[in-house]
């Protein structure tokens, strides 16, 4: 007899026992731990151990009947193992009987007569609510509680494809729909009479809506695609189905609908994640309602959500519509983990391409199995490690909203919170409805804004002849400064020369002018204290070079101290009875910080990008050195628009400013002027966790007439920034990590 075991390939003789109650051949051969390959007059078996091992090699690393044979073989007689004898097509039949035994027996059914049921030969998520099982209800809870949400995760997968099998006639199906794959007959009921829709996309040009009807004669099935919990990424039984074309909607329809039906009487919501949800939910309780083999609980409110990577391929409008961030009650969940189960199934397709079509579906159903398990054994350390996140989010972004909600006026509050119930009411209806937490932009007035607003009051109310201009004046005083700075930043001497001289006349023309609108208490001779101007010329440099002082030439215009009231100071201004000079200035220079602030994030923008298409791109050093002097450049103009702002606020701070204005125009700090990659991206992934500096939301108007607290900043120039908390997005995200904390914990009663 021949004995396969894990050492090799073995022939030894056999005798059965033939006492008249000795039992069969096959029992005793059963009873001493060795499969045979046939019942009646068994002339090979197989080791218990072996069987063991090839369904293991086959899990882990995705070897085939043929593979692992071919290698006992080698063990067995590693200079000629084409002597040893071939039972490769034994192997592939006992290790079906073997693995279709161990499952049974696993789920319970090994001294049972009755037979398992749909999905019965399937493990699913001991952590998501299952009524009956891991939910028991107090008097005073109902399922449609949030957290009694199911979360499901749709996708497909095109690398467990299949070829046309040789014998279909001959086929032996042990597990039809009793693990992950669906049944066969009523799917093919299902699909002979579901109506083939082409629906043209209303959103981006999506490749799993344009190839839905993409046909490859050669194979019986296309891939696969089926629903897991989105939230602990376990395969939800009797939900995986084949693909005949492309990811047509009638074989995710019928996915889900199976799906839903799992474990789930009583749940009134479920949150589905799908790459093209903004489609395929648009009709799909009509094609529900229309299929004689679809089935859905009437009650069951699906919501639609688009993973957090895949939303980023859709249009602007689909974010707040279907992003998990904006899902009240889902916690922090990204949508995404089907993409990472397929890893592992995939390490089993290549060998199941050409099996049988029953054979097929077992080993895709004992991988998924065993992922479950995997699943379930760690879901201890996954969860304690998911509490103390949340535990952690809950208390940073507790301090983010808070800060927020203690300047909120409480009526803006209480309407904000009723937008909020009414888009959160009408989003199943009219997704549009969620659009309440789209950014809108108001943008800090410029400089030039304000002194055109300061010369129509003079104007209006018929100023003096010396305030007519003053605006212009103190405008023109500032422009002159900003060329002092950038003239300290210069480096090239022929530059430098011409430049000087011609500030210096613009300089002599700005004091002789200063006599008419301060007054003659003013005496152009007077020389104020010594320009301190602050130079932020190198981010790379040691914190204490941030602010440096230059003193790098005498008498020289750059160095010269302007007649600005902020120079002059406020009491020698009330002195020259030109204290109202003052309120116009501090107007003007609220102009000037927002103009270096804005110039400093577009560059800051323009760094990043810089980046990731040029210099991470660039192959030769000649490219790098081109795209490190266009980063060079960039930066210069950084500094320039730095030192600027630090000039600005200092000169504020002389002119006595109100509290408003202080805590809109903090310091600028050399730290806050790093940049990531990730800020030339909108709603970049990876950054829901990251909060920017201060002077990203500066362009919001907080003390607007209409106190739009809920508008966040986002540039649109050249490039896009990604989008800061405001009250809304922070109270969601506030909300997230504490529903992240009770659904892992209290959830399911897990």
């Amino acid at each position: 007899m021949v004995i396969v075991d894990k050492s090799g390939v073995h022939r030894l003789e056999i005798r059965c026992c033939e006492c008249p109650n000795a039992m069969s051949p096959d029992i005793q051969m059963f009873r001493h731990r060795f499969f045979p390959a046939s019942f009646n007059r068994p002339k090979t078996v197989f080791t218990f151990r072996v069987l063991n091992d090839f369904l293991l090699d086959s899990l882990e690393c995705g070897t085939s009947a043929m593979n692992y044979y071919s290698k006992l073989r080698r063990m067995t007689s590693s200079m000629f193992p084409h002597l040893v004898p071939d039972r490769y097509r034994e192997l592939m039949r006992v290790a079906r009987q073997w693995r279709q035994l161990k499952t049974m027996k696993w789920h319970g059914f090994g001294h049972r007569s009755d037979n398992p049921s749909t999905g019965e030969l399937a493990l699913f998520c001991p952590a998501c609510p299952q009524p009956g099982i891991n939910v028991l209800l107090s008097e005073d809870e109902l399922l449609d509680d949030w957290k009694y949400t199911r979360s499901f995760v749709m996708d497909g997968n095109f690398k467990a494809e299949h070829l046309h099998p040789i014998k279909p006639f001959d086929e032996v199906w042990l597990s039809d729909g009793l693990g992950f794959m669906v049944g066969k007959d009523r799917y093919k009921m299902h699909l002979a009479e579901a109506a083939d829709m082409v629906e043209k996309s209303s959103c981006n040009n999506h490749r799993a809506v344009n190839q839905a009807n993409a046909a490859r004669h050669k194979l019986e099935s296309t891939g696969i695609g089926g629903v897991a919990c989105a939230r602990h990424g376990c395969f939800v039984p009797h939900s995986m189905v084949d693909f005949q074309k492309g990811e047509r909607q009638m074989n995710m329809d019928y996915a889900l609908c199976e799906a839903s039906r799992h474990n789930m009487e009583g749940i009134t919501r479920a949150v589905t994640f799908y790459d093209i949800n903004c489609q395929y939910n648009k009709h799909f309780r009509v094609r529900v309602d229309r299929s004689r083999f679809l089935d859905m609980a009437p009650q069951l409110t699906i919501i639609p959500g688009i993973g957090l990577w895949h939303i980023h391929g859709h249009q602007d409008s689909c974010y707040v519509r279907h992003a998990s961030n904006f899902i009240e009650g889902i916690g922090r969940i990204d949508g995404e983990i089907m993409e990472t189960l397929w890893a592992r199934l995939n390490l089993i397709s290549p060998a199941a391409r050409g099996m049988s079509s029953p054979h097929r579906k077992e080993c895709l159903d004992y991988q998924m199995n065993d992922s479950n398990f995997c699943k379930m054994i760690r879901m201890k350390r996954t969860l304690c490690r998911k509490y103390k996140l949340a535990r952690n989010g809950i208390s940073e972004s507790g301090k983010a909203f808070d800060r927020l909600d203690e300047a909120a006026p409480s009526h803006l509050k209480t309407e904000w919170l009723a937008r909020e119930r009414i888009a959160q009411s009408s989003r199943l209806n009219d997704p549009a409805a969620m659009d309440e937490y789209e950014i809108n932009i108001k943008k800090a007035p410029s400089k030039k804004e304000i002194e055109l607003r300061l010369l129509e009051e003079g104007n209006a109310r018929n100023a003096a002849p010396s305030r007519r201009s003053v605006a212009t004046w103190i405008s023109t005083g500032l422009a002159i400064e900003e060329a002092q700075i950038a003239l300290l930043i210069e480096t090239q001497r022929l530059d430098i020369a011409r430049q000087r001289d011609r500030l210096q006349g613009q300089i002599d023309g700005f004091a002789r002018s200063a006599l008419t609108h301060l007054g003659e208490g003013f005496d152009a001779d007077d020389e104020p204290e010594d320009l301190n101007v602050d130079i932020l010329d190198d981010l790379d440099d040691d914190p204490a070079d941030f602010t440096e002082t230059s003193h790098t030439w005498t008498n020289s215009p750059e160095l010269t101290v302007i007649p600005l009231p902020s120079n002059l100071g406020v009491d020698r201004c009330r002195r020259c009875m030109a204290e109202d000079l003052i309120p116009l200035e501090m107007s003007l220079r609220e102009g000037q910080a927002n103009d270096a602030l804005h110039n400093l994030r577009i560059y800051l923008c323009n760094k990043a990008i810089l980046f990731r298409t040029t210099v991470r791109q660039a192959k030769s050093q000649a490219l790098k050195t081109r795209a490190w002097s266009q980063v060079t450049s960039v930066q210069q103009a950084v500094s320039l628009h730095a030192s600027i702002y630090t000039k600005t606020r200092k000169q504020m701070m002389k002119l006595e400013p109100g509290q408003d204005q202080l805590q809109k125009y903090k310091p600028l700090l050399r730290e806050q002027l790093k940049i990531s990659t990730a800020v030339g991206d909108p709603n970049a992934r990876g950054q829901r966790n990251e909060s920017l500096a201060w002077f990203w939301s500066v362009e919001v108007d907080l003390r607007g007439p209409d106190q739009s607290w809920n508008e966040e900043c986002e540039f649109l120039l050249a490039c896009h920034i990604p989008r800061l908390p405001d009250w809304t997005h922070a109270k969601f995200t506030k909300s997230i990590g504490c529903g992240q904390r009770h659904y892992e914990i209290d959830g399911g009663k897990k």
